[in-house]
């Protein structure tokens, strides 16, 4: 029962599609109209810029944060990896935007830092130093997710938080299957290129 009331709460709250609402109320558009049509961070950059950018990336990094801790308050470790694979989900597929959401990578973020800190911290260097070298967010957003699962399967804790680590990473390459298409044809856009609105 516990697992159940866990896995809503956290998916409700990915489903504050702070991309949407943040561009919404202040550009007036829908953004998921422009750029790859996703509503994440990485398409308010792409289309907007940094400064509308961040606060969307900060607010995702912070409901998967808050996702865990509630999880964890209701089930320990378990409801922690529960809430984050769900809160995840909520971003990924939000009901109240007809589950065209983001690809959960910011809040999967807040997810990991919360859940294993050290080893988190480890993957976004990783996934951050492999978008500063290439300028493809995607790649360095795949690199950083399978990063944790090696590391993971590394430093080895438990069977459960391995298996945390690889649903995260399936979200996460699942999300960026066009993505993955585009870096193999080579027509994949880098950091920095900008979609005007019209």
């Amino acid at each position: 029962m516990y697992a159940v009331l866990t896995a809503i709460i956290a998916y409700l709250i990915g489903c504050i599609n702070n991309a949407y609402i943040l561009t919404k109320y202040t550009r007036k558009i829908d953004i998921r109209n422009y750029g790859s049509g996703n509503a994440g961070a990485t398409n308010v950059l792409r289309v907007l810029g940094y400064k509308a950018a961040a606060p969307v990336f900060a607010l995702d990094v912070l409901k998967g944060v808050i996702a865990v801790l509630i999880g964890k308050y209701l089930m320990g470790n378990t409801g922690a990896m529960i809430a984050g694979i769900a809160v995840v989900c909520g971003h990924n597929w939000p009901v109240f935007l007809k589950f065209r959401g983001g690809k959960g990578i910011a809040t999967s973020v807040g997810v990991v830092m919360t859940v294993s800190p050290l080893l988190g911290l480890i993957a976004l260097a990783i996934g951050v130093t492999v978008i500063v070298l290439t300028k493809y967010v995607s790649l360095g957003s795949i690199t950083g997710s399978v990063t944790f699962v090696l590391l993971n399967a590394i430093f080895w804790n438990s069977t459960q938080i391995f298996i945390f680590s690889l649903i995260l990473a399936s979200l996460a390459i699942f999300q960026h299957r066009s993505n993955i298409k585009r870096l193999l044809a080579g027509t994949e856009s880098k950091l920095g290129q900008k979609t005007e609105i019209k």
